[in-house]
């Protein structure tokens, strides 16, 4: 997992103190995710961008949820100490406001038919009901069945509507989980257990970015990122070109792509200079 430096710390106290900095200055893999999740943006004039923050709130909500460091400014100086240890260093950074939001642990899951698992070594079943998820605490005691595949959903509203995308699957057993409320323990889930990961995302750059740099580096071959029949309809007719043209100083390199269907995404992506929100196949599956 990706550590946070105290040079990066201290740039990203700027930010939230109300600073631009050339983008030049921020290198960095945190800083690109960020960017990407929207929750800090870029500002171009001409050749020359800029990196600076929105929203102040948003930036200390993801130190804490990615890095448990709810004062910013403790840390740094907190880890200035040579006989302090990062671990003590972050400790003395936490602030109880914003640890409140880790007050839950865990993720939300959801299917179509009734799912077998086991949760601290006893047998447990996971039942869909409309209008209502099951929330998993206690994930590192959480085995699903070795035959079920784990659908990771990007986007709210697709997580919250999957009976509207049946189609789409044509899996026997699937277990949809949410990537939020974002933190690590998805993918520490993920990590401990066998079964297949399909990532669900949106079909563009930053989505991309977030399948590579959040799971698939980590799953390797046990995680693909999930290509729906008639993809190139889709970028025809419901294509988003402000997507395209928000993210294309972000894209990663095609060679790099470990997957042919992310290369044919990335292809389809230059080509029509369009994304394609994840959202469309909620209306899309249905006609």
């Amino acid at each position: 997992m990706m550590k946070l430096t105290v040079s990066l710390a201290k740039k990203l106290l700027c930010l939230i103190q109300g600073e631009s900095l050339p983008r030049s200055q921020l290198k960095y893999a945190v800083v690109e995710r960020m960017v990407e999740e929207g929750v800090l943006a870029i500002r171009s004039k001409g050749s020359r961008q800029t990196v600076y923050c929105r929203d102040a709130t948003r930036v200390q909500s993801y130190l804490v949820n990615h890095f448990g460091i709810g004062n910013l400014a403790r840390f740094i100086a907190a880890a200035a100490q040579t006989d302090l240890q990062r671990s003590e260093a972050v400790r003395v950074a936490s602030d109880s406001k914003f640890k409140s939001i880790r007050s839950f642990k865990g993720f939300l899951v959801n299917c179509y038919h009734p799912l077998m698992a086991r949760m601290g070594g006893f047998p447990v079943e996971i039942s869909p009901r409309t209008g209502m998820f099951t929330y998993v605490h206690d994930f590192d005691d959480f085995v699903p069945a070795a035959d079920i595949i784990v659908v990771g959903v990007e986007n709210g509203e697709n997580f919250r509507y999957i009976e509207r995308q049946q189609e789409l699957f044509p899996f026997a057993k699937i277990l949809f989980v949410s990537r939020y409320p974002q933190s690590g323990d998805l993918l520490r889930w993920l990590q401990g257990i066998p079964n297949r990961y399909v990532h669900f995302g949106d079909f563009d750059f930053a989505g991309i970015n977030i399948y590579l740099h959040e799971f698939k580096q980590y799953l390797d071959t046990r995680a693909e990122f999930f290509m729906p029949e008639g993809i190139e309809k889709l970028f025809q007719i419901y294509g988003n070109r402000d997507l395209y043209q928000r993210q294309i100083g972000c894209a990663p390199e095609r060679s790099s792509l470990p997957e042919p269907g992310l290369k044919l995404l990335w292809d389809l992506i230059c080509v029509e200079k369009k994304g394609v929100e994840q959202e469309v196949l909620i209306s899309a599956a249905a006609t």
